[in-house]
């Protein structure tokens, strides 16, 4: 019996690792995406005198594409061997990075961000489901919720060092390099993961919709798109509006650090209802919270709706993101994981990707301030909707 209790803790054992491996990897991700996201309208504006919404068409294009290739993503690490999608798809993200000091026109700036988008999109479905494929069943819903860790550390660190490498040097290309090197190190770690062999999904409803979108979860999938609006334009033009309306020159690593810090209480905090599968109770408190946060950021128009606004929105997405990918996957069958996971990325990605179109346009031709209370009264929309359809509509069709 002491045999048996000591085999089922080792099974049960959530830091294995493989799994911090694919922490890691998404911490290399992560880090090398979020380097560069603040900075790059400045890089546009200052090397190629790009407008407000050429500059929000050049950087739509990046999580467009990516919006594009999940859900052949998830087809992917469903029908294929994970592992092997996965280091394709790392190793294309990695090498892209080197493509940007190559490319001196603005033309071939936005075809280079453009196709790094679809590496991109790749990596992190098979990264995510991976993770979920290394981690023990019965830790799976805590498990999906630290993984966002790593992803949330690197939000934290990756703003601050991009916008102090660049201050102290003024060299967008040494930025590049950094991205470039760090990318290059996720590719490594995850090499070495040695995930349990899973029989790879074969039938005839290989070209079928269902196979690249789960219609079973389409609601969650649109309630999604709404919070990932709002937080596109909030990424994407927080420091050109902190630098213009309020001022705020330095502001933006500090900004992006206090949101990672509530994401990353909020993940500890939460931990204990996702292990509990109390995932509805988790979606309505972080997306009260991040409504909030929202609303304190454009209502209140100096330092303190500023940095308040940045723990607010993170412990309101922290506690959202990991209960809606657990919604997500437990409305999915086991072999459709990945399709589950690729589901609700395209969502946020179409999200992100309408979020800097509309944030740019908005502010060409009315104002920043005026496109960051749009996004509030989205984020209400999106509070509405989940409360009102999405959280019934998950606990009707969930498997597990």
């Amino acid at each position: 019996m002491l045999i048996i209790m000591m085999m089922q803790q080792e099974t049960d054992r959530l830091w294995n690792t493989n799994y911090w491996r694919v922490m890691t990897a998404n911490f290399a991700m992560s880090f090398a995406f979020y380097l560069l996201t603040p900075l790059l309208p400045l890089y546009l504006s200052e090397n190629f005198g790009s407008t407000k919404d050429v500059i929000g068409l050049v950087l739509s294009g990046y999580t467009l594409t990516a919006l594009l290739v999940r859900p052949f993503s998830g087809y992917l690490a469903d029908s294929f061997p994970r592992k092997r999608v996965l280091l394709v798809s790392l190793l294309l993200y990695f090498l892209f990075f080197g493509t940007y000091l190559l490319a001196s026109t603005l033309l071939l700036f936005a075809i280079v961000r453009t196709l790094h988008g679809a590496p991109f999109g790749a990596s992190t479905v098979a990264n995510s489901t991976m993770a979920i494929d290394v981690l023990p069943s019965s830790r799976r819903n805590e498990g999906i919720g630290y993984y966002g860790l790593s992803n949330n550390v690197a939000t934290a660190i990756a703003p601050s060092i991009g916008i102090f490498v660049y201050r102290y040097t003024g060299s967008f290309d040494l930025l590049f390099w950094l991205a470039f090197a760090v990318a290059g190190v996720g590719f490594a770690v995850d090499v070495g993961i040695k995930p349990r062999e899973r029989q790879v999904m074969k039938d005839r409803r290989a070209l079928s919709f269902d196979r690249f979108f789960l219609t079973r979860g389409w609601l969650i999938a649109l309630n999604m798109v709404c919070f990932g609006l709002c937080y596109g334009v909030l990424s994407n033009y927080l420091a050109i509006y902190g630098k213009e309306k309020l001022d705020i020159t330095s502001g933006t690593g500090t900004y992006f650090m206090l949101l990672a810090f509530g994401l990353i209480l909020s993940r500890l905090q939460g931990a204990s209802a996702l292990r509990k599968g109390r995932l509805t109770h988790n979606a309505s408190e972080g997306i009260i919270i991040s409504t909030i946060g929202y609303t304190l950021f454009i209502l209140v128009p100096n330092e303190f709706g500023y940095y308040g606004s940045a723990l607010l929105i993170g412990l309101g997405n922290g506690h959202m993101w990991p209960a809606f990918q657990n919604m997500i996957i437990s409305v999915a069958s086991n072999n459709e994981r990945g399709t589950a996971n690729s589901t609700l990325l395209t969502s946020w990605d179409l999200g992100m990707g309408l979020g800097v179109l509309f944030g740019g346009a908005i502010a060409e031709y009315f104002s920043y301030e005026a496109a960051f209370w749009a996004i509030v009264g989205i984020h209400v929309v999106g509070l509405l909707m989940y409360f009102l359809g999405t959280r019934g509509f998950f606990l009707q069709r969930r498997r597990t």
